[in-house]
């Protein structure tokens, strides 16, 4: 149950300019809370000062800074499991860019500290604030598309390839953090594999496919060794098809398909279906997931992507990591103190 903190004028630093810490800098400065930012890089720093604003090479310094009581992780995620420690043992809000940690039973000890301290702790799960895909989660929950039978979701790109994590643990945590929202259960099994091409060790392609109770099974396909973009997420139930495609504009961003299946004796036929758009607000993900974690903050709501939705997500990625390891399907556990819904 949310209640209202009393809290002083709230500041915010960001820990990390690069790529994606830059727009987190941009959308906190826009909100009116951001008040310093940092990283060890000066040359990531230079733009952001020319801006005007505060700057450090240190975590240290944020954390020593009584005007900041909040701080937004956007370093590499090697590092975000004991940055947010040592944010949260500072009395400190925490936002977290995905993945929360490396490790799943890391999840849990960082959640009992928030909660301790009374603090909030979300994780950056951004699509689970994207007006479309926020539609089509209304669509699921309503019962519109019927019980569902598969969902399969691509991640795929030319570029941005990384050398200290694969694109597993890269581009998949948006794709099993919708995949487990949209179900509201963990899948019993993880199959995967994929491709190593550029850097030994660095799988660059994989396929994840997952089995839930119900005859419920999904994949998930992620490469940055891609011709072109396509992030997509189809679901496929009983009563109908929708389909998320981020890459389109407008209407067709997120579709609902009403094929049908007649039978005519034992010989299927599709009734095909013209799609129909499905409204969703147009407003930037990024700024409503920031916004999000200061309403969290000012009233102490729980986070929509908080620390067991975190866990849930990472118990998936690390099934998924050791199929890849072993080539052969593994079974998804929990690690011990994480809660379920």
């Amino acid at each position: 149950m949310s209640k209202k903190r009393e809290t002083a004028m709230l500041g915010l630093g960001v820990v990390g300019a690069g790529h994606w810490g830059r727009n987190l800098v941009r959308n906190f400065r826009d909100l009116g809370v951001l008040r310093a930012v940092s990283d060890p890089d000066d040359g990531a720093l230079a733009p952001i000062r020319a801006e005007g604003l505060t700057t450090h090479h240190s975590f240290d310094a944020l954390l020593e800074d009584p005007q900041i009581n909040a701080v937004a992780i956007a370093s590499p995620a090697v590092t975000h499991a004991d940055l947010a420690a040592r944010a949260l043992a500072a009395g400190k809000h925490v936002f977290v860019e995905k993945p929360l940690c490396l490790d799943p039973r890391d999840g849990p000890p960082l959640g009992r500290a928030a909660s301790r301290n009374g603090l909030t702790l979300m994780v950056g799960h951004l699509l689970l604030y994207h007006p479309a895909y926020r539609s089509l989660k209304r669509l699921v929950d309503a019962g519109d598309l019927g019980d569902l039978r598969y969902i399969y979701s691509n991640r795929l790109s030319l570029g941005r390839i990384r050398r200290e994590e694969n694109a597993l643990w890269s581009f998949a945590p948006h794709d099993v953090s919708m995949m487990l929202d949209l179900t509201g259960q963990m899948p019993h099994t993880a199959m995967t594999s994929g491709g190593t091409y550029l850097l030994p060790m660095v799988a660059d392609t994989t396929l994840s496919s997952f089995s839930f109770s119900n005859d419920l099974r999904a994949h998930i396909f992620v490469s940055w060794l891609h011709p072109y973009k396509d992030h997509r997420v189809v679901v496929v139930g009983t009563e109908g098809m929708a389909a998320f495609n981020d890459t389109a504009a407008g209407p067709n961003k997120l579709l609902l398909y009403r094929h049908r299946v007649e039978w005519d004796g034992d010989l299927p036929s599709v009734d095909r279906a013209d799609a129909s758009a499905v409204p969703y607000d147009d407003d930037e993900p990024l700024r409503l997931e920031c916004q999000h974690f200061l309403g969290c903050i000012a009233t102490g709501a729980t986070p929509r992507s908080n620390v067991e939705e975190a866990t849930r997500v990472l118990s998936v990625l690390d099934a998924c990591q050791r199929s890849l390891t072993v080539g052969a399907p593994v079974s998804i556990d929990l690690p011990e103190g994480a809660l379920v819904r």
